[in-house]
């Protein structure tokens, strides 16, 4: 019986990318550095440090990442301020009120910072449904690496066996796999290059799950 579900949060909960998009790109004009588009997309499911660190070696940086990430943090957290059309993804809340109506313990793994992480639960008054939060930034290494999964899977009340994580990119999927947690990935139109094949399921809404749907006993995980 599933019990505890992990959630990815950004592409799964909230889509931020086009800010997040919006701030790497600004900020990759004031480098003078091309990013491709392959490259940016590789990115998804790392940590900004990461990624910063990952630039950092590929085109001889000179900045400190630390200096690299707060110059990137301040032009998101500007832009998400002013970004008015920002909304949960369809199906989101009334899973999440569905799932925690029922007694679901619901735990967050993002690879967005904590300030990240607070401002979205602020906007929409997140925090009553998940019992806890976990960032990418307190890990070494991001997704496709397991850590942040396996740390939000040891403060489950359940056994591995009776969590699922819900993620929408490949290095997420990967990192649930290796972390050995049955893996729900959410492609939605808002994907981009991302491969779903290591995904134990696929979904493209939310209306697909639902605690009676996962918990029901004929039902297919």
């Amino acid at each position: 019986m599933i019990q505890t579900i992990i959630f990815d949060m950004d592409g799964v909960i909230v889509d931020t990318e086009p800010v997040h998009h919006y701030a790497f790109y600004q900020h990759f004009k004031v480098l003078n550095i091309t990013v491709s588009a392959e490259m940016f997309a590789s990115f998804t499911g790392n940590s900004t440090r990461n990624v910063y660190q990952k630039l950092k070696d590929t085109f001889n940086l000179s900045q400190d990442v630390e200096d690299l990430v707060n110059a990137k943090r301040d032009l998101f957290n500007e832009a998400f301020d002013k970004k008015e059309d920002l909304f949960l993804l369809d199906g989101v809340e009334n899973l999440i009120k569905d799932l925690h109506k029922n007694g679901i313990q619901l735990i967050l793994a993002s690879s967005s910072s904590k300030v990240t992480i607070e401002r979205i639960f602020n906007r929409f008054n997140l925090h009553q449904y998940f019992s806890h939060i976990v960032s990418g930034e307190d890990f070494p290494k991001s997704k496709p690496h397991p850590a942040i999964f396996l740390h939000a899977a040891s403060l489950s009340l359940a056994q591995k066996k009776n969590c699922i994580v819900i993620e929408d990119s490949t290095n997420g999927i990967k990192a649930a796999k290796a972390a050995e947690i049955y893996c729900i990935g959410y492609e939605s139109v808002n994907s981009k290059l991302q491969d779903y094949s290591l995904a134990d399921r696929v979904i493209s809404h939310f209306n697909e799950l639902s605690f009676d749907k996962l918990n029901y006993p004929t039902a297919s995980l």
